[in-house]
């Protein structure tokens, strides 16, 4: 079967390549550029610890030692300190890292996959699909035709592939515009991440309203300042004064050394493509959404867009269109960004809005602070993902469905599991291999040797049930889970999203969430149970 085409090599068109590569799916990444990204210390991106796994997984590399990890947040209005936040493992840090440090940890990895191939100065400019494939044609000294059994178009914000499908692309331009410093220098907050509104040096009006500031490691920092409302040209001198007289409010008035590295101007879209596929053609990160007027949260929604696709995208490959599966991509995550670009729409009005009844509200400042801490953290209504919770995967009710602390369509909790080979490895490093995971809890069994309670109890009656199941399964066990109980059966995709939990070993509602799970539809009661039974005969005869 032909590859599937990428095209854009930028992280999330890479870590798409790179997943399906994991699940032996041959792939070709079209990149416009020459192969290698120029370093840009401005241009950074915070990604939640979820996210971080797995880049982490993919690539194989350890990113926390690239990026940076907060010791804590603070935010400020005016000489007043609003909240602090302190990380630890309980609630780690975001990692803010350099974005040209993680394509090139993305490259070193693609670089040794043997189903990958990229190439360079590719630009596509023709695309034509039929029943049976897809074709693009690149221009440039390599230009040509390629083969492909489906096109992802990573192309960003003016994708060619998103053009040319005639897809619209509606939203808002410039919702917001900052201007972007990262120097070396020391500023008082230590290893803290700061979030300061209306700074008191500051008195030109709206242009005081924001400052984020965001440390790098070996002492560098990313400073943005929210800009007002207009088309006013950021000139070098005016980044310069603004770089000074904050580092000389933040420091009693007297600025420290500093060394400036890489400035620019960041402006902000809100946009949202009317479809995510066109037959064999699909979008994703930029090229079907824009975001990201609070925090950094764009690119997280990117590589969400290529972990959601690229299960589906492997099974359509290696078992044969699935026209159900591939279309819950787009209803899953382009459902779960319009939820995000909705709230930000929502809220921007009050969080920027200056004067009016909301100044005379009591709390109303910290409340909007909050807010903002949240967006930027990957918190509450702004920040957090979104969750399959109204996915056409999702199962139908089951009699042996129960609440457990992750609700059917979120990402679990990354706990520790033991493996079929009977070592421990976290939950979150099964994923990503094509295959759905069942996890028994099960206490007290760490403490023993697999061998002695693998053929013991329920054990064997839920390993004939998985092996039942529709699609490739496997089984783990792990001491405890948040907010279940002893012999809860869990059902998770393989982008780590939950699909069921179940009060104890039911293979029939096991089987039925699976195939739903998979794109297929929930078959009768007495076909499910037959399947159920069929794996309790083998149970009992083993």
């Amino acid at each position: 079967m032909d590859p599937v085409i990428v095209v854009g090599a930028g992280p999330v068109g890479l870590t798409l390549a790179l997943a399906l590569a994991r699940q032996e799916v041959p792939c070709v990444v079209l990149d416009e550029g020459p192969g290698k990204d120029e370093p840009r210390p401005a241009r950074t991106v915070v990604l939640p610890e979820d996210t971080v796994a797995l880049l982490e997984r993919l690539t194989g590399a350890p990113l926390g030692r690239a990026g940076f990890r907060w010791a804590g947040w603070r935010s400020m209005r005016r000489r007043q300190v609003t909240r602090e936040i302190t990380f630890d493992d309980t609630d780690p840090a975001p990692l803010h890292i350099a974005q040209h440090l993680l394509t090139g940890a993305l490259r070193t990895a693609l670089a040794r996959e043997s189903h990958v191939k990229i190439a360079v100065d590719s630009r596509v400019d023709a695309v034509e699909q039929e029943p049976s494939g897809v074709t693009a044609h690149t221009r440039g000294p390599k230009g040509t035709w390629w083969r492909g059994s489906y096109l992802v178009g990573c192309d960003g914000p003016r994708s060619t592939v998103r053009k040319l499908q005639d897809i619209r692309f509606p939203g808002r331009t410039a919702v917001e515009r900052h201007a972007v410093a990262a120097l070396r220098t020391e500023l008082p907050w230590g290893e803290e991440a700061l979030l300061h509104r209306s700074p008191p040096w500051r008195t030109s009006g709206p242009s005081a309203g924001e400052i984020t500031g965001r440390p790098l490691p070996d002492g560098v920092w990313r400073l943005d300042w929210l800009l007002p409302p207009g088309k006013d040209l950021v000139t070098p001198e005016l980044l310069v004064t603004r770089v000074r007289e904050t580092l000389a409010g933040w420091h009693g008035g007297t600025a420290p050394a500093y060394e400036l590295l890489d400035t620019g101007v960041h402006i902000v879209h809100h946009r949202l493509a009317r479809r995510w596929r066109a037959g064999r053609v699909l979008l994703a990160g930029d090229a079907a959404h824009l975001l990201g007027a609070l925090g950094t949260q764009g690119l997280d929604e990117g590589l969400r867009d290529a972990d959601n696709l690229a299960w589906k995208l492997a099974l359509a490959w290696h078992h044969g269109p699935h026209e159900a599966l591939l279309d819950s991509y787009q209803a899953e995550r382009r459902t779960a960004v319009a939820a995000r670009l909705r709230a930000a729409d929502q809220a921007l009005p009050l969080l920027r809005g200056g004067g009016g009844l909301r100044g005379y509200v009591p709390g109303s400042s910290r409340g909007h602070d909050a807010l903002l801490t949240d967006g930027h953290l990957g918190r509450g209504t702004l920040g957090a993902p979104g969750a399959y919770t109204d996915s056409p995967l999702t199962p139908p009710l089951l009699d042996g469905e129960i609440a457990v602390g992750t609700a059917p369509g979120e990402q679990v909790s990354d706990v520790r599991v033991t493996a079929e080979d009977g070592t421990f490895v976290r939950l979150r490093d099964r994923l990503g291999r094509g295959a759905l995971l069942v996890v028994l809890v099960a206490p007290g069994t760490g403490v023993w040797e697999r061998r002695h309670w693998v053929t013991a109890g329920i054990m064997p009656r839920l390993a004939a049930a998985v092996t039942a199941l529709p699609g490739r399964a496997e089984l783990l066990v792990a001491e405890s889970y948040p907010g279940a109980g002893a012999h809860t059966v869990l059902l998770v995709r393989p982008d780590g999203h939950l699909v069921t939990a179940l009060n104890g070993v039911r293979p029939a509602d096991l089987y039925t969430a699976a195939e739903a799970a998979l794109g297929g539809a929930a078959r009768p009661a007495a076909s499910a149970s037959a399947s159920a039974s069929a794996a309790q005969a083998s149970a009992a005869s083993g």
